[in-house]
C-alpha cells in the first residue's frame, strides 16, 4: 500500500515541527486516502498552528480553467486564515506572505511533465524560503506517469519560462519530492529543505497501480488517463489544433475541423503504434479552440503504459498534421504563460529549433536520437536525488 508524504507527516510529525507556525501550498488534490484535505488534517493535528495557505495555478479550489487566468488572494472560509495566490499579482512569494510562517509545507500532485507549472511555483517558494530564512517541507506524492521512463529533449536555457525553468526533459521521471531535491542541489537553490517520502511507492508504478484516489490537480487533468497522455498531448496548446479543452476528455482527445483522419492514420502507419490505439472521432468543444464547431480527430487509448512514449507519439502526430494540412495548420501566437514574444510551442518544446525541424518534416525518430545523449546524462544526474527503487 502506498502511503503519501502527507499521511506519514500526520501520523508521525517530526520533532522539528513542534511549536512552529505552518504554511501550506496545496489545492484540491492535496488529500489523504480517505479524501480528507491536507488543510483539515493539519489543522486538526496542529490546532491553531496553520497560519497561511498558498495556491498554485488554477487557484486553491482549482476553479480557474485556463492558462493566464489569475487567482486573487482570499481568506479561507473555514479557518479564517489568508490564502495567498501564487498565480495572481505575483508568482514569487513576498516577504509579507512568508512573515506569518516558519515552515512551508508543499503538498501538490505533480503531472510528471516539464511544463506543469506547480513544480516551478514550488521552486519559487524554495528560493523565497532561502531569502527569508524559512524551511520548506515537501510531502511527497507519486509521479502519475511512472518513475522509470525519461523522455524528450532537455529545455534550452534561452527558452526558460513558467512552463520550464530548468533544463530537464519533457517527461522527467521524478516525484515532486525528488524534483525538489534536484532543484535544491543540482540547480543551486540551497534552501532549508526536507522531503517526507512516501512508503510503498516503486518507480515502475503508474498512478492506477498505487491504490490512491485521484482528484484532478488541475481542471483539465480529470483522470489518470488524461495525465498519462499529457506529456505529449500538451504540445497542441501551441497550435490551432484543439487539445480537447472544452470537452470531458481533455488531452485524451484532439482534433480540428480541417483534419483528415484517414491521411493522418496512414502517415502514422495505421494503428500499429506501440502501447496505444488511435480511435477516430468527431467532437465539439463547448469552449476554448473551435468552440461549438465539430472537430475531426482521435482519442488516444493507452493499451500498455510501459510501451507508450507520449512525447514521441504526439510529435509524430504533429508532423503528420503538418504534412497533410500545412495550409490550415497554425502555430499559436503569444502570449503564453507570461511570455509575450516567443511562440508558445517553443516554450512547450523548450527549443525553437525543434519547431523548425518538425515544420521541415524532419524524421522524428532521428530527432529523438539527437537528444538521446542529453537524456542519458539527465538520467545519470538524477540518480543521487531519487528516493525510491
Amino acid at each position: 500500500m502506498v502511503q503519501t508524504g502527507l499521511e506519514r507527516f500526520i501520523a508521525a510529525p517530526p520533532e522539528w515541527v513542534k511549536g512552529k507556525r505552518l504554511g501550506l501550498l496545496a489545492n484540491p488534490a492535496s488529500i489523504n486516502r480517505g479524501y480528507i484535505h491536507a488543510r483539515e488534517l493539519i489543522h486538526e493535528r496542529f490546532p491553531g498552528r496553520l497560519a497561511a495557505l498558498f495556491s498554485p495555478q488554477h487557484g486553491f479550489f482549482a476553479e480557474k480553467q485556463d492558462n493566464m487566468i489569475e487567482s486573487d488572494d482570499l481568506t479561507d472560509p473555514v479557518l479564517k486564515i489568508p490564502v495567498f495566490s501564487l498565480y495572481g499579482k505575483t508568482r514569487i512569494p513576498t516577504r509579507q506572505m512568508f512573515d506569518p510562517i516558519d515552515i512551508l509545507l508543499v503538498d501538490l500532485q505533480d503531472a510528471g511533465t516539464r511544463v506543469y507549472t506547480f513544480i516551478y511555483t514550488m521552486s519559487y517558494c524554495m528560493e523565497a524560503a532561502r531569502r527569508f530564512g524559512k524551511k520548506v517541507v515537501v510531502l511527497d506524492r507519486p509521479n502519475p506517469v511512472g518513475g522509470e521512463s525519461v523522455e524528450g529533449n532537455c529545455l534550452k536555457n534561452e527558452y526558460a519560462s513558467f512552463v520550464g525553468r530548468f533544463p530537464i526533459p519533457m517527461r522527467h521521471g521524478l516525484t515532486i519530492g525528488e524534483l525538489a531535491r534536484l532543484f535544491n542541489e543540482h540547480f543551486h537553490i540551497h534552501c532549508d529543505l526536507e522531503v517526507i517520502p512516501m512508503t510503498g511507492w516503486r518507480r515502475q508504478m503508474y498512478f492506477q497501480d498505487t491504490g490512491l484516489p485521484w482528484v484532478a490537480p488541475s481542471p483539465n487533468l480529470p483522470t489518470p488517463a488524461s495525465a498519462l497522455v499529457y506529456p505529449g498531448q500538451v504540445i497542441w496548446e501551441g497550435t490551432n489544433v484543439s487539445e480537447g479543452r472544452g470537452t470531458t476528455q481533455p488531452f485524451e482527445i484532439f482534433g480540428a475541423p480541417f483534419l483528415e483522419v484517414d491521411k493522418i492514420l496512414e502517415t502514422m502507419g495505421g494503428r500499429k503504434l506501440s502501447g496505444v490505439f488511435l480511435r477516430p472521432l468527431t467532437f465539439e468543444p463547448t469552449s476554448h479552440k473551435w468552440a461549438a464547431t465539430p472537430c475531426r480527430g482521435f482519442q488516444i487509448h493507452v493499451t500498455d503504459p510501459g510501451r507508450y512514449a507520449p512525447f514521441t507519439v504526439s510529435l509524430k502526430l504533429l508532423s503528420a498534421v503538418l504534412r497533410h494540412h500545412r495550409d490550415c495548420f497554425e502555430w499559436k501566437a503569444p502570449p503564453y504563460e507570461y511570455e509575450f514574444e516567443k511562440f508558445p510551442v517553443d516554450l512547450i518544446l523548450g527549443d525553437g529549433e525543434l519547431r523548425s525541424k518538425i515544420q521541415a518534416l524532419e524524421d522524428i525518430d532521428r530527432l529523438e536520437r539527437e537528444w538521446m545523449e542529453e537524456t542519458r546524462k539527465f538520467k545519470d544526474d538524477i540518480l543521487q536525488y531519487q528516493l525510491y527503487h
